[in-house]
């Protein structure tokens, strides 16, 4: 052990030896004190309480108290020796099986019935029951000949609360719990960053007290207190970067879009065949709003499937084109890209068709530039978008390249964000003389807290109404495993919809032949189950089984551009009755006579997905159906979360159902931004008043202390907590 003061920047091969130090940057990636002291526990157990066994999953990394109930020696039948089955309870009723391979007598000795431990591993099932295979395990009290070197630690916790690190296989718990030992003994504290003020009107404890009570609690009480001051440093600094950032594009120039009577707006206004909602309407004076003033505009637009954002970002599309600037719409994919130019040449008509015969006089050109454009056709859309002519531009990334120049790029709309990268969507900005105004758009609903911690540099307006004319959606699930003849049903419900004249979707996780899907593929696991549903080869199976006689098509993501395009005018003019597809069809697709839509192995999508791939049926006149197929068997959480989002469709409900299971990292963008989620605490789901709170305390003192100038080892704080490429991935969000 040194016997030097500790800091946050000391490396932990000084404090734990060299082989231990590498195990921890190997497995954890934890290089320094500061990584490992905030390496905080997932959990604390409590001998006597029980852990619920009965809820781990198989494929699970777990770490489980249980107390020792059997054991049982018997000989194994494929090698030569003995297995040793040890029977561990939780005192719920739930019991898990511990399996020794090989002739280990003193492990007998040592695992006898009544004593408690932590045992560690992956959980696997044999014949219907749960079992860890040769885990890691440590047992605590009585202190008899054999005791794990370990123990010495555990055992400070015995009768109290013994805490569960995030751990490896090469790195257990327990040790772990050694090494935060080591590094507490001479660890000096960094400087408080919250202000004394703060801490003082917030009732929160010093930083020194908080990281000791987190690792090594004296009680329930101070465990809490502890809890409660380290997720305000995480809240406080995410809202501190945000409000910087606010702040700043509060100060930055853009150009005035503002309205303007008698132009393409009015004129589009006048030959809609339907009325706006009021809450289109609402949102559409926000927007103009905000497009009027000499700051730009960052607001997020959200609504449910087929509420209307479309019409909205037009309107606001065109109030720009009308003050003389252009307006470019980033999609996700090609096959979205142009069902945007589709459907916004049919809204406006001849107010969209600029140069050619019967085009209205205040006319604009709409332009699509993706990839897969012909050479002659690119250089006449790219003229068009740099001579000002085509006032709209819808894209894909395609729109990002170099060589793509606008003559006044005024207003930006990006479709479905979340599938976009932050350098992607910064690009785009880049190509603006001045900061252009922003539109982010989803129809993923977003609950308070995400649009609050995510979004907080955002204004948000919210589409909650669904226009006059949609249809009712029925969602069930179809537990093959339990029922197989739904399946069959489920198939002769297609069939019924086609001769009523209607056409269906059935959506696969997986393309096939090896390929990765759209979204984040399905991995094979080693469990048992078998690999995802893939589209190429469900299509042949019901073309040739339950579907035949049907025109079948197929859509994914790995298909050209141009065959992407021909499938979906196939569909939507009706010559394809059944679209097979991947998850490209989960945004934008709108073909109003589909009402049907199968999903297989739908356990194997998130809940968001699921609800926004339901909205493609049930967008005319006829109600929708909606299949969940899945394997999953009753009281699973796959079975739970499929059966919950049968239930409802309200999108808001799903979100906070979706946030619940979905690892905080991956809400706050780890992904886009390709590093680890440094909220280790914070709930965005359970700590909604404190979020607000440490907004509002955010707001202060970025309005006293912009740049945090007065409070250096705050300033220093969120840099640590929120680096500066997650500080670009909530601005740009």
């Amino acid at each position: 052990m040194s016997s030097e003061a500790t800091t946050v920047d000391t490396p932990l091969k000084k404090l734990v030896g060299e082989k231990t130090a590498k195990a921890l940057a190997a497995h954890l990636e934890l290089h320094t004190a500061g990584d490992l002291i905030y390496h905080f526990p997932r959990r604390y157990d409590e001998r006597g309480e029980h852990t619920d066994i009965r809820s781990l999953d198989v494929g699970e990394q777990v770490t489980v108290l249980a107390q020792v109930q059997r054991t049982a020696v018997r000989p194994m039948r494929q090698r030569r020796g003995n297995l040793l089955e040890v029977t561990v309870g939780d005192g719920s009723g739930g019991s898990l099986t511990l399996t020794f391979f090989g002739n280990q007598a003193w492990r007998e000795r040592e695992l006898r019935p009544g004593r408690w431990g932590l045992f560690a591993g992956k959980v696997t099932e044999f014949r219907g029951r749960r079992q860890l295979n040769g885990p890691e395990y440590v047992l605590l009290g009585e202190g008899g000949d054999g005791e794990a070197a370990a123990n010495e630690e555990i055992e400070e916790f015995a009768g109290a609360l013994i805490p569960v690190y995030p751990a490896a296989a090469a790195m257990p718990t327990w040790v772990i719990a050694r090494c935060v030992r080591v590094v507490l003994d001479t660890f000096t504290p960094p400087e408080d960053p919250l202000p004394a003020t703060v801490r003082a009107t917030r009732k929160l404890i010093g930083i020194d007290t908080a990281l000791r009570e987190i690792h090594r609690p004296s009680s329930k009480e101070a465990l809490y207190r502890a809890r409660r001051r380290l997720k305000w440093d995480e809240a406080f600094a995410v809202q501190l970067t945000l409000v910087q950032r606010k702040h700043r594009a509060a100060a930055s120039p853009a150009r005035p879009r503002p309205a303007t009577s008698g132009g393409l707006l009015d004129a589009f206004d006048a030959r809609l065949p339907y009325e706006l909602t009021s809450g289109q309407r609402d949102v559409g004076v926000e927007i103009a709003a905000d497009l009027a003033t000499a700051h730009p505009m960052h607001r997020l637009l959200q609504g449910e499937v087929g509420s209307g954002k479309t019409v909205v970002a037009l309107r606001a599309m065109l109030q720009v084109v009308d003050s003389g600037g252009q307006a470019a719409l980033l999609a996700p994919t090609e096959v979205l890209a142009a069902q945007h130019h589709r459907g916004i040449l049919d809204l406006l008509g001849p107010l969209g068709r600029a140069g050619e015969l019967g085009a209205a006089e205040q006319a604009t050109r709409v332009e699509l530039v993706t990839g897969s454009l012909g050479a002659a056709a690119r250089r006449r859309a790219l003229a068009e978008v740099a001579g000002g002519g085509a006032g709209i531009v819808l894209g894909t990334h395609a729109l990002l390249y170099e060589g793509v120049d606008f003559a006044d790029l005024g207003l930006v709309v990006v479709d479905e964000q979340h599938r976009f990268g932050v350098e992607q969507r910064d690009a785009l900005r880049a190509k603006a003389d001045q900061p252009p105004h922003v539109l982010v758009m989803t129809a993923t609903p977003i609950p308070r807290t995400v649009a609050m911690t995510v979004y907080g540099d955002l204004e948000t307006s919210t589409l909650s109404q669904l226009p006059q004319g949609r249809s009712p959606i029925a969602s069930h699930v179809v537990p093959v495993a339990e029922k197989p003849a739904f399946l069959d049903r489920a198939w002769r419900r297609i069939r019924e919809e086609v001769a009523a004249g209607h056409q269906a979707y059935v959506v696969c996780p997986r393309i096939g032949e090896g390929a990765a899907s759209e979204e984040e593929p399905p991995k094979e696991d080693d469990n048992g189950r078998r690999p995802p549903m893939a589209v190429t080869e469900v299509a042949p199976l019901l073309a040739e089984g339950p579907l035949r006689g049907l025109r079948i098509g197929v859509l994914h993501g790995r298909l050209p551009a141009d065959e992407k395009d021909a499938v979906m005018r196939s569909f939507a003019a009706g010559d394809v009755d059944v679209l097979v597809a991947t998850t490209v069809v989960e945004v934008g697709v709108n073909v109003p006579n589909a009402t049907v839509m199968i999903v297989l192995d739908a356990d194997r999508f998130g809940v968001s997905q699921l609800h926004q791939l339901r909205g493609r049926v049930g967008r005319g006149t006829a109600p929708g159906l909606c299949l969940l197929v899945t394997e999953a068997v009753e009281g699973s959480s796959s079975r739970e979360r499929l059966d919950a989002v049968a239930s409802t469709t309200d999108g808001f409900t799903l979100a906070e159902l979706d946030l619940e299971q979905r690892r905080e990292g991956d809400v706050l963008g780890a992904t886009q931004s390709g590093r680890r989620s440094h909220l280790r605490l914070l709930s965005l789901l359970r700590d909604a008043d404190l979020i607000r709170d440490a907004r509002a305390e955010a707001i202060t003192l970025v309005g006293e202390d912009p740049e945090l100038a007065r409070h250096p080892a705050l300033a220093a704080s969120v840099a640590a907590l929120v680096d500066e490429e997650r500080a670009e991935y909530l601005e740009k969000g």
